[in-house]
């Protein structure tokens, strides 16, 4: 099946000139019918111009603008597409849960715990070549960012507008991002599939180490890196007046956020994973990868349009023998070629 398209429709708006010039010519020729009959009576002024030919001027008009308009369809660049191909690709899913709950504002990792994690998921997708990857963001609920795809750039760009805003619900609900991210594969799949957990991992909302039993129950493997170091660091935040401060509790005590490790090691145990600590040398997201490297690749297919054809100088051509043929039309009778009855008059 060929598919057809326009490179540059905008330029079709270009054709709202052909209007115009159709008014402009008849507006010509109402002055030129006019400014003749100041001379005298058309009918006896015809035979003092026997050479003259308005079904030539009219013919001229007619094939210059359709070489303008096929001149604009080429600006737009008609386009064939090759038919449609199934092309198989070997890889894994994998769908990252980005912890973006206000702890991991804490500076014990520079320059804070989410700002270094979503550096190293955006180098991950340096790496990837047929991996599909996925995003979830989670505080007290979890979303779905980015769905199960291969666009890097795209997964890239929406990396960078993350923050902790982005879930209105503080928290860290890690066993519901588990969730998420478990039916945020492509269903139906046979494809080796991992989760890769990102967070402090301070869990008050529910059962993580259940949920990742579950995934692993489902071939799913969950991976999980600690953000954060065990001695724990404050949480910044901007007073009323613009000024920073540290987020204090009820009682007026600087409430500092510690990484929970054993609950991030429970989690990958249970999902069959690994469990590494970040720091402020290396966050561990390329071990982690190296572990998913391991994993059996299997085909993940994808049908895709192979690149388009740029058919715009047949229009071109076409355009530049009107332009010719119309150039070679006089507007007045040729007396070698009276004979040749090309137009009525």
């Amino acid at each position: 099946m060929e598919m057809f398209r326009f490179a540059n429709p905008a330029f079709f708006y270009a054709l709202l000139i052909i209007p115009v010039l159709i008014v402009l010519y008849f507006a010509y020729r109402a002055k030129r019918r006019k400014a003749i009959k100041e001379f005298g009576n058309p009918e006896i002024l015809a035979p003092l111009m026997p050479n003259a030919s308005p079904a030539r001027s009219g013919w001229k008009f007619i094939i210059t603008l359709i070489a303008i308009t096929l001149l604009i369809v080429a600006l737009a660049r008609p386009q064939f597409g090759a038919k449609l191909e199934k092309i198989k690709r070997e890889g894994v899913e994998i769908v990252i849960a980005l912890d973006v709950s206000n702890s991991m504002l804490a500076e014990d990792i520079q320059p804070n715990r989410l700002e270094r994690a979503k550096r190293a998921i955006s180098r991950l997708t340096e790496r990837l070549n047929n991996d599909k990857i996925g995003l979830i963001v989670f505080a007290g609920d979890a979303y779905v960012q980015i769905p199960i795809t291969t666009d890097y750039s795209s997964a890239k760009l929406f990396l960078s507008a993350i923050n902790t805003s982005v879930v209105p619900k503080q928290g860290t609900a890690i066993g519901a991002a588990i969730d998420l991210a478990a039916k945020s594969f492509t269903p139906n799949s046979e494809s080796s599939k991992a989760i890769i957990i990102i967070t402090d991992g301070e869990n008050h909302e529910d059962d993580p180490v259940e949920m990742a039993r579950l995934a692993s129950e489902n071939k799913i493997i969950v991976h999980t890196i600690g953000m954060g170091l065990p001695q724990g660091a404050p949480i910044p935040m901007n007073n009323a007046s613009g000024q920073q401060e540290f987020r204090r509790d009820k009682d007026g005590n600087v409430v500092v956020t510690k990484l929970d490790e054993k609950t991030l090691q429970e989690v990958a145990a249970a999902g069959g994973g690994k469990y590494i600590r970040a720091n402020n040398t290396e966050v561990g997201i390329n071990a982690i990868f190296d572990e998913i490297n391991k994993m059996q690749k299997t085909e993940l297919e994808s049908k895709v349009y192979s690149e388009y054809n740029d058919q715009f100088f047949y229009f071109v051509a076409l355009a530049l023998l009107l332009l010719a043929i119309e150039l070679f039309i006089m507007e007045r009778k040729n007396k070698y070629l009276k004979k040749v009855k090309l137009f009525k008059k």
